[in-house]
Formats: structure tokens, C-alpha cells, sequence
């Protein structure tokens, strides 16, 4: 007597039950830039690869890392990744890296055109917004093209923001 196949957990269209795709699944978050969301008005975001040394890479897998300050500008025909820090790797000894180096984002020649030419342009601002592990275990950071707040903004902002969510709970009370 034959037997059904055991279902794998997943819904047609390659979803698992949460909804999320394979992709989604696979990408794993090491560090996130909280504040650049508060403080810059995000216009554009894209993904874009990261040179490392393998004591990086070590320490990432880690979880440890800090873009909060970090932001990227061009350099000798690169851009280049500012301030962010990965701590060193314990095992790796002698050859750790240093911590606070400016490390080279891998862009597409027309992306680092239309990049640079808004930040020299209109004055815009390259923000990292998240380091995290692509689906091929590459290591990927999400890079918005940004225009800072002012205090004022900031605050109008927040105030909408919590005159949203005040207005979704009544809604659903209400309902």
C-alpha cells in the first residue's frame, strides 16, 4: 500500500508557513543601523557586497559588529565603508585585522555613478542600514542613499508615527 509523501512544511510557490521565501529565510542579520532611519529620510536602498579578510568574516559569523556610525563615501574611484567596527577575531592572533579599517563595497559601475553623482549632486548621504549574510553566504550590506533630518523633522516624524499607531488601535477596538 503506497503512502502519501511527507510534506515538507512548505506551501506551493516555495513559501514556507510563516511566509517568507527560502531567500528571506536565509539571511541572516548581524548588525543594524537603528537610528539612520530616525535621522536620515531614506530615498533609495540597494545591496552591495563588502571586501573582508577571513578574520572579518570569523567575527561577523560571530554576530559582533557596529555600523551605527557608519556611513560610506568615494575614495579613488571606490566607495568605501567609514567607521563602521568589527572587533578582532581572538583565535586568529597575529593575523587579526584592525578593527576600524575602511573596508571597499562592491557596486555595479552604473549604481557607484548614480550613487555618487546624488551625493555630489544634491548633497545626499550613503547610510548602511544592515550587515547581514546573503542566501549564498556572502557577506552584504543594505546601503540606503539618504537626506539628513533636522531636529524639527525628527520630531514631526515621531509624532505622526505615534498619531499612526494610535489611530490603528482605535480602529481596532473599534472593529
Amino acid at each position: 500500500m503506497a503512502q502519501p509523501p511527507k510534506s515538507s512544511g512548505q506551501k506551493a510557490g516555495g513559501q514556507n508557513p510563516k511566509g517568507k521565501t527560502r531567500r528571506e529565510m536565509a539571511r541572516k542579520s548581524v548588525a543594524e543601523n537603528r537610528q539612520a532611519r530616525r535621522n536620515y529620510e531614506i530615498i533609495d536602498d540597494l545591496e552591495v557586497g563588502i571586501v573582508l579578510t577571513g578574520s572579518e568574516v570569523k567575527s561577523l559569523r560571530e554576530g559582533r559588529a557596529n555600523i551605527a556610525e557608519a556611513y560610506a563615501r568615494e575614495e579613488d574611484g571606490k566607495i568605501v565603508l567609514v567607521n563602521s567596527t568589527i572587533p578582532t577575531y581572538p583565535p586568529a592572533g597575529q593575523f587579526n585585522h584592525d578593527p576600524a579599517r575602511k573596508r571597499v563595497l562592491l557596486v555595479k559601475k552604473r549604481e557607484f555613478n548614480r550613487l555618487v553623482g546624488a551625493v555630489e549632486r544634491d548633497g545626499r548621504t550613503l547610510v548602511p542600514l544592515e550587515l547581514y549574510f546573503g542566501p549564498t553566504g556572502m557577506a552584504k550590506i543594505k546601503l540606503a542613499l539618504a537626506t539628513g533630518r533636522k531636529a524639527p523633522d525628527k520630531r514631526d516624524v515621531e509624532k505622526k508615527r505615534d498619531w499612526d499607531r494610535q489611530k490603528g488601535r482605535i480602529l481596532r477596538d473599534r472593529g
